[in-house]
């Protein structure tokens, strides 16, 4: 009696660590669409809410910016008041915000509705991660619950770039957002009942305010140095000033974490080598991830004349790749190999990838030049991501859970802000010096895109060269 009855209470352990893991991942789904359903839809919000050319990186940039540089101060705070407290005033502040997004009227309500969708997404997710290991910290069950949380990351992106497609055709993009609500909602009435309430370090600790102005400014006047490069009035002159400006705001953030008692990234962390190399191929991975995603739709869009709906179904591979390797697959790889090796086998695949499609011609066969690439990028990213989070979060101590996850975030987070940035201002500084040579529209866009995917492929070989030198294999 006493067996089964234990039996029947591990059953229902498991069923509720699983309830909350769906809670977690449905949240991060919403942060990661968000990032990315608005990018098939951006030449309809342009023309409904009048914005100009330059203005419009702003729908997504004011999203990344904001996410990017605040998710080391959620991170922190989740340690002083608890992970609970955080996770709830994100989703709340997120589904709101949303709200806010999908009744704009104008491009100043929509800019400043996704900055605070990126406030509310920073204080979710900069929490998720460390509360996944909470639950499960077992290295096979966190391998699962790791890939399951990585499908979520990586296909949330190319399944943004789906659902963009299928809203804009067929209800407007304002549903892109307004979507958001109902499951925002029933998501908070689920989490307050089934996620686990922890009390945190107290905020006698501290949180560096000042130290999270430093780092959002920082990274914000990075990403715009370099998005303004693209325009064709950019001045040498200003742009090394600007440049300058964000060095020296994001040195003056480490200064500060340095000399102050209650820092908002404590630099101890990075005395151990896993974690931060672990981020660094982070950041160079989601770098080329997003930056791969946004200049192919756009390839898609505008070299082969795919309208909303096709570009969005085009993408299907990606995400059916990708749950075939990070749900199935690559967890029990993950077991009997460890995660190092499937991240170097991840990075080998989308390098691969990447190359393949660098070579696309101006008249390129979906069924040769996409399709392939895309379910190659699938499966790569399927491998690589869970790998690269596990790694990155295993040297941490159980009270820099909070810290390591919002480090790890930020991580994928500014990746994903200076990729986009950085590839989408190749693509259109190529596509403008092209045109002036002679070259026809089709032929510059295509050599603008080529571009951008061989600078990709040079932040996954970064990633590669890292991770075959400098990780070593966690121990069990």
């Amino acid at each position: 009696m006493a067996v089964e009855t234990a039996v029947q209470a591990g059953r229902s352990v498991a069923a509720g660590r699983t309830k909350a893991l769906l809670v977690l991942c449905v949240m991060q789904l919403m942060i990661i669409l968000d990032g990315t359903v608005v990018t098939v839809a951006l030449p309809t919000i342009q023309g409904d809410l009048g914005f100009s050319q330059a203005g419009l990186a702003w729908v997504m940039n004011s999203y990344l910016i904001a996410f990017a540089g605040l998710l080391l101060l959620a991170g922190r705070i989740g340690d002083l008041i608890g992970s609970k407290r955080v996770f709830l005033a994100g989703l709340g502040l997120f589904t709101a915000a949303s709200l806010l997004c999908g009744t704009a009227g104008s491009s100043e309500v929509l800019i400043a509705g996704r900055f605070l969708q990126g406030v509310g997404g920073a204080l979710a997710s900069a929490v998720i991660l460390g509360m996944i290991v909470g639950l499960y910290p077992a290295p096979g069950e966190q391998a699962r619950a790791m890939g399951v949380y990585s499908f979520t990351s990586a296909s949330g992106a190319s399944i943004g770039l789906i659902l963009g497609g299928v809203i804009t055709q067929t209800v407007g993009w304002h549903w892109s957002f307004l979507i958001n609500v109902p499951i925002g909602l029933v998501s908070l009435a689920f989490a307050v009942r089934l996620l686990q309430a922890d009390k945190g370090l107290g905020l006698t600790k501290g949180a560096d305010v000042l130290g999270a102005v430093l780092v959002t400014a920082g990274l914000s006047l990075a990403v715009y140095t370099i998005v303004q490069t693209a325009e064709p009035r950019a001045e040498l002159t200003r742009t090394l000033v600007l440049a300058a400006a964000a060095v020296l705001l994001l040195a003056a953030f480490v200064l500060r974490q340095a000399r102050s008692m209650n820092p908002l990234l404590s630099l101890h962390i990075f005395r151990k080598r896993q974690t931060t190399v672990a981020n660094v191929v982070v950041v160079l991975l989601f770098a080329a991830g997003f930056g791969f995603q946004f200049t192919t739709a756009l390839y898609v869009q505008r070299v082969l004349g795919y309208d909303s709906l096709t570009t969005g179904l085009a993408f299907l591979p990606a995400p059916i790749m990708n749950a075939l390797m990070s749900l199935s697959i690559a967890p029990r790889l993950t077991v009997r190999f460890g995660p190092r090796t499937m991240l170097i086998a991840g990075l080998a695949a989308f390098l691969a990838a990447l190359l393949w499609i660098s070579q696309a011609p101006v008249d390129g066969s979906y069924v040769v030049n996409v399709a392939p690439v895309l379910a190659v990028m699938g499966a790569g990213i399927g491998l690589a991501i869970p790998a690269a989070i596990m790694l990155a979060m295993s040297g941490a101590d159980a009270g820099d859970a909070g810290l390591a996850s919002g480090l790890n975030n930020t991580a994928q987070q500014a990746g994903a802000a200076v990729g986009t940035a950085v590839l989408a201002t190749l693509a259109a500084s190529t596509t403008t010096s092209r045109m002036a040579d002679g070259a026809s529209d089709a032929l510059a866009l295509r050599d603008g895109y080529g571009v951008a995917w061989l600078a990709a492929a040079a932040f996954v070989l970064g990633a590669l060269v890292l991770s075959t030198t400098l990780l070593r294999a966690p121990r069990n």
